[in-house]
């Protein structure tokens, strides 16, 4: 079984179709197709279920795909070795991220790691936390942001403190308040983010016993911000969400400060491939130097409990 059969397999899991993998390899589709049908035969069952809709994958291509990745990326990282040995500076970057720091951190970071390494690819996928765990245990990136703690047993380095913030509608009776208790939103109409197992403000919730009327619960921030705007209720956000809010949506402080930890995870960043840590340098150096970095990362990276 050859490496470029199960870069093919998984090109096609990561693109879902046919067409579109075979245009990400620069191959025919007739090839993709080939490729696939030979790999199946070796194995002696079916990775891919062909029908109207498009391709999914079997329950053999399940148990097979995360054994796949994990091949890729050990092949990745040996030819990334290789070259680091003998000077190159090449390499991809697998990285996973939340919309708020995309919108916020990644274009800076992004432009000057470009420019100090222009022939390091970074590949970037967005997600919500669910997502961002998936993605690391099975491999298809490298780290990912995450907001800590998480519930997956990664390794951690916080970055950032995110202040949470509660936000109103425009005509809300506390909206003059300097900060805001929990006791006086207990009986609030809420509008619930919705980013996973791990989101920090559902946990800050039932920390504080807090059962509000719950209306909506979304995963979009910028649809959160517009349905307060109209009054459909109040929201808890992250303050390195709030981009371009609207003026007559309020943004008050909690009267007991809590924070989401902005952090990156892996399943090892010492085994990370070096493209990768010359990323995660790139990383903390633009926050430090945008005095952005919260945490002394001199240490050893942590690795969360399950």
């Amino acid at each position: 079984m050859s490496l470029s059969k199960y870069e093919i397999f998984s090109t096609i899991v990561e693109a879902g179709s046919l067409t579109k993998a075979a245009e990400k390899l620069n191959l025919t589709q007739s090839g993709v197709s080939y490729a696939v049908s030979t790999l199946e035969a070796e194995l002696g069952f079916a990775l891919l279920k062909r029908d109207r809709s498009g391709i999914s994958l079997t329950s053999n291509g399940e148990r097979i795909l995360k054994h796949v990745q994990r091949i890729l990326h050990e092949e990745m990282l040996l030819r990334q070795e290789t070259a680091a040995i003998k000077g190159f500076d090449t390499g991809t970057v697998r990285l996973g991220t939340l919309s708020s720091v995309s919108m916020q951190w990644l274009p800076e970071i992004l432009a000057r790691f470009s420019e100090s390494h222009p022939q390091i690819e970074v590949k970037t996928y967005l997600g919500c936390y669910d997502e961002m765990n998936d993605w690391i245990a099975g491999g298809t990136v490298d780290f990912g942001f995450v907001s800590l703690p998480i519930s997956k047993p990664f390794e951690t380095i916080p970055l950032k403190k995110d202040k949470l913030v509660v936000i109103l509608p425009p005509d809300h009776p506390l909206r003059h308040q300097q900060v805001i208790a929990y006791a006086q939103i207990k009986d609030e109409s809420f509008i619930m983010p919705q980013w996973g197992s791990d989101d920090n403000i559902k946990r800050l919730l039932n920390e504080h016993k807090l059962n509000l009327q719950i209306r909506y619960e979304l995963m979009e921030e910028r649809t959160i911000l517009a349905m307060v705007q109209k009054g459909l209720g109040i929201s808890i956000l992250p303050e390195l969400i709030l981009v371009n809010v609207p003026d007559n949506v309020h943004v008050v402080d909690l009267a007991e400060q809590d924070y989401r930890i902005i952090g990156i995870a892996a399943l090892s960043l010492k085994n990370i491939s070096p493209a990768a840590k010359k990323f995660l340098n790139c990383i903390r150096s633009w926050l430090q130097e945008n005095n952005m970095l919260d945490f002394d990362n001199s240490h050893a990276a942590k690795r969360a409990s399950s």
